[in-house]
């Protein structure tokens, strides 16, 4: 998407708005970058609701969303990001590798998905094994770490008791309450609390 993306956007033109690709596409491991990323981009933009979710054996399992997307528009896109994105930096791995890439006055925005009971969200044991507890407490502690080098700090997580012990001291708190994005035409989306810490 930042360097290569007419290529990328040659590629998403060969996928179809159909259920029958979307799970052909769904099923498929491509080693080659362009295409990786365009089989991201078409799951996201034909799912249902666009939502990323794996099971836990790390598989992409989020049904065909009926969604009318157009191609048109999803190039327009790309091309813009890839602009907006000339002069960014990407990673990905564990966050406390990132520290040292942090300076004075930086942003940093800290979206951890929620070890613990949110609002009893169901997702307690899938998300243990993505984020444990452990991993909320280095995160505490990777966040004491953003601070001693003069950065800001934006932290979402849980409304729960267990993550206002462990973030209390860390920065003010303020308590979100948002609709579930998930759920379609006519769900019954119920609103849902969530914790925001910061330091600026």
């Amino acid at each position: 998407m930042k360097s290569k993306p007419e290529q990328l956007i040659k590629e998403l033109y060969k996928f179809k708005n159909t259920e029958e690709f979307y799970y052909n596409i769904r099923s498929k491991k491509f080693n080659d970058k362009i295409k990786n990323a365009a089989q991201f981009i078409y799951l996201n933009k034909t799912s249902f609701n666009g939502i990323y979710r794996v099971n836990q054996l790390g598989q992409y399992n989020v049904p065909y969303g009926y969604r009318n997307v157009g191609q048109e528009i999803i190039e327009n896109e790309l091309l813009e990001l890839s602009k907006q994105f000339k002069n960014c930096y990407f990673s990905s791995k564990d966050f406390s590798k990132s520290l040292n890439r942090i300076k004075k006055n930086d942003l940093v925005f800290l979206d951890p998905p929620y070890t613990v009971a949110h609002e009893n969200n169901g997702f307690v044991k899938y998300n243990q094994k993505i984020f444990s507890w452990k991993d909320q407490i280095r995160l505490k502690n990777y966040i004491e770490a953003v601070k001693e080098k003069g950065a800001h700090f934006i932290l979402t997580n849980a409304a729960h008791t267990s993550i206002e012990q462990l973030y209390g001291d860390t920065g003010t708190s303020f308590e979100l309450n948002r609709f579930s994005l998930i759920g379609g035409k006519g769900a019954n989306r119920k609103k849902y609390n969530e914790l925001l810490y910061k330091n600026i």
